[in-house]
């Protein structure tokens, strides 16, 4: 999903959940090894901005089990370094990193590479009655696009919606057609990001078929005649591709583009921290499906069974309503809970003051009379990647 945040001083406004008072589990385990007897250090490595949510749940976690966990260390990096890192050090005979987040672009390379550990069904014993607890839309992609391999932790339903400064946009487009005929009019006042490592990026790009009337929405090889010549097309009137969506955010903000491609979180969150004017407004294209997003959850392979044991436990607790209640953060990924029974009135009183003063209520109707596709397949994503940036990405206009 790559909702990174490059380039831009993000605050917290989370208030304090009280401290969980317990995250461990104890008994025999049917398949997930034991926990250690012993304290060990964890190392978790972020690609797509999942901390921004989730932090504060995975340090209760640490400050309520300290007889599992000595050591809980943050380390972030581009989505597209993630599996050549993981390889690296795999190939290596070393498991430095012992659970990742990633969106759907990080899962995807890692999938396509063998390099993540299967998680279920093989350590059911850690998360019983998963897929009851999911939330619809959620459960689908944890099924389809995670494969066992990656656990859903944070959902939305994403997009691809455009944002335009109502001022300087007076006649907002309506139809794709109408958007290319907006940006061959402004040249170089449309921009979206490189989609291999910008979930808005990547959420046009899978919504374009569904826009057009493409063959196979699903079948980016064969099925996307009308989509890859409208990015082609439409790419003749954009100056560049930034490499994450916080560039597009802060050019829209400063008044350097008019019209952006955003989602529900992209909306709600620059917003939310003073980067795009608050009286920015969002809007949907003749045709509009969305296509949903969600953070995962993957441990490498080759992690030690006592660090393994220790992950999976957390990974448990951090599905729990109370800690998913974070997810509302900022609006950063409206919603943002993957499980059931997390309303907004269990987030943080300052969660709550956010959405209430950045949310839109079209959300709601949005999001309850659109439909809610899968985006791509792991392995169909790596090919839409390989394709947008050899078909469009290369044509780029910047010199």
């Amino acid at each position: 999903m790559s909702h990174d945040l490059t380039g831009i001083n993000r605050r917290t406004v989370l208030g304090g959940l009280a401290a969980v008072t317990a995250g461990g589990a104890s008994g025999a385990f049917a398949a997930s090894p034991p926990l250690p007897s012993a304290p060990v250090a964890i190392n978790l490595i972020d690609v797509g901005g999942a901390l921004a949510l989730m932090q504060r749940a995975f340090d209760d976690y640490k400050a309520a089990n300290p007889k599992l966990i000595s050591r809980l260390t943050y380390v972030k990096a581009p989505a597209p370094e993630l599996a050549s890192k993981i390889k690296a050090q795999q190939d290596a005979g070393r498991a430095d990193l012992d659970i990742v987040l990633t969106g759907s672009d990080g899962l995807a390379a890692g999938l396509d590479q063998k390099l993540w550990l299967k998680i279920l069904p093989d350590f059911n014993d850690k998360f019983p009655n998963i897929e009851q607890n999911y939330e619809p839309a959620a459960l689908n992609l944890h099924k389809v696009q995670g494969d066992g391999f990656g656990v859903v932790v944070n959902y939305y339903p994403s997009g691809p919606l455009i944002e335009y400064m109502p001022d300087r946009v007076k006649t907002p487009p309506t139809t794709a057609e109408e958007l290319l005929a907006w940006a061959k009019a402004n040249p170089n006042k449309f921009m979206y990001a490189r989609p291999a490592n910008s979930g808005p990026g990547r959420t046009f790009m899978m919504g374009l078929p569904y826009l057009l009337g493409d063959k196979d929405p699903q079948d980016p090889l064969n099925g996307w005649d009308k989509t890859w010549a409208y990015l082609a097309e439409i790419g003749q009137y954009i100056e560049y591709y930034p490499a994450g969506t916080g560039a597009t955010m802060k050019e829209f903000g400063d008044g350097s583009r008019d019209i952006i491609i955003s989602t529900t979180g992209w909306d709600i969150n620059p917003r939310a921290l003073g980067i795009v004017p608050k009286e920015a407004k969002i809007g949907t294209l003749k045709g509009f499906h969305w296509v949903s997003d969600a953070f995962f959850m993957c441990v490498p392979k080759g992690v030690p069974n006592d660090r393994l044991a220790v992950v999976l436990d957390m990974m448990a607790y951090v599905l729990t309503p109370k800690a998913q209640a974070y997810a509302y953060d900022e609006g950063y990924l409206y919603p943002g809970p993957a499980v059931k029974n997390v309303p907004l009135s269990l987030a943080p009183k300052a969660s709550q003051d956010v959405i209430a003063e950045f949310g839109r209520p079209e959300y709601a109707d949005l999001i309850a009379n659109n439909p809610i596709e899968l985006p791509l397949k792991p392995e169909k994503m790596v090919v839409a990647f390989r394709k947008w940036d050899e078909l469009v990405g290369s044509k780029s206009n910047k010199k």
